[in-house]
């Protein structure tokens, strides 16, 4: 089967060859935004390393064990280290349980893997927590990291890790993936191309789970509905996304919702630029256009501005009182 994935062979091929060539580092960062393919490549990276019946120098079977055990992030040699939820922080205590285990002897596979997962959200102290094993790598161990962006990590973080930088697929070549893939039909694989912003990950997502695009939908009827609203009813819809929740649960959707209302604000700001981008949201050209039209460039600017802040601030805001703010500040049509 080889390595399973949707663009990106670059960075297949030349972490194919470190293995081939025995040439293999003691760390990677895999960088890119949020659904480019981070994990999955490392993922397959961490089998072609540990698959014990590889089709070729580098390149894994998929099938075995071993393999399949990488793929579900529970395979005995794999230590998997992330934040508890996206948007929270991961402590000194994770970083140094990871490096309990990864001081044990590898118990079935040639190396230990250790997966560290957005690790943007890594506070200073966890990032230098880890920097020891960085600087003193066993010869046993692997370390893979995932992140936005290196510059969001310390600089002493990024500078001792083989850096790869992946970047979103052509919408195209995305789309023509999508068809042969996961056998869609190519409106439907446009339209998913288009919404993942040509990161593969984000669109098989998208492919593989159709609750995903309903809820997509529900997010953005909701959006229609406030930009006509009044205060009081905006007010309303806020409490009953806020209010009585668990925080954990109402962070995470709240994020997944910004990140639609983002999205369509954005294409709407597009639109009223004129720039003649490609929108996101194919499905709702005629109301972008619409929005446009009726709200201009400079409203729409300040909204997706309003957005931005709120997204920055979501780890630890007073959620209501901050989707009260952003809805209070949105344009009525």
């Amino acid at each position: 089967m080889g390595w399973d994935l949707v663009g990106h062979a670059w960075a297949a091929e030349m972490l194919r060859q470190h293995i081939a060539a025995d040439r293999l580092r003691h760390a990677y960062l895999f960088s890119g935004p949020r659904g480019v393919g981070r994990r999955t490549l490392a993922l397959n990276f961490a089998q072609a390393i540990n698959c014990p019946t590889p089709t070729a120098p580098g390149v894994p079977c998929g099938t075995c064990r071993t393999c399949q055990q990488i793929a579900r992030m529970q395979q005995a040699d794999l230590s998997v280290t992330q934040s508890e939820a996206e948007g929270e922080s991961l402590k000194v205590e994770q970083v140094r349980d990871l490096q309990h285990a990864l001081s044990l002897a590898p118990y079935e596979s040639a190396y230990r893997v250790a997966l560290l997962l957005r690790f943007e959200e890594a506070t200073d102290g966890a990032q230098n927590a880890l920097l020891k094993t960085l600087e003193e790598p066993n010869e046993r161990v692997v370390l893979l990291m995932t992140a936005d962006e290196p510059e969001n990590l310390l600089p002493t973080i990024a500078s001792r890790c083989e850096l790869l930088r992946l970047r979103p697929l052509p919408l195209d070549e995305l789309a023509n993936s999508l068809v042969v893939k996961k056998n869609l039909e190519v409106e439907k694989a446009r339209l998913i191309a288009h919404i993942a912003g040509g990161r593969p990950g984000y669109a098989l997502r998208l492919a593989e789970d159709e609750s995903l695009l309903v809820t997509r939908k529900e997010w953005l009827e909701d959006l229609f509905t406030l930009i006509t609203s009044s205060r009081r009813k905006r007010l309303a819809y806020s409490e009953s996304k806020s209010r009585g929740r668990d925080r954990t649960e109402t962070k995470q959707r709240l994020r997944d919702g910004l990140a639609h209302w983002l999205s369509l604000w954005r294409d709407v700001l597009l639109d009223a630029s004129g720039s003649g981008a490609a929108l996101a949201n194919l499905d709702y050209a005629d109301q972008i256009a619409t929005l446009a039209r009726k709200i201009g460039e400079k409203s729409t600017a300040k909204t997706v501005a309003k957005l931005e802040h709120a997204f920055a601030r979501l780890p630890n805001a007073n959620l209501q009182l901050m989707l009260d703010a952003l809805l209070l500040e949105w344009p009525r049509i």
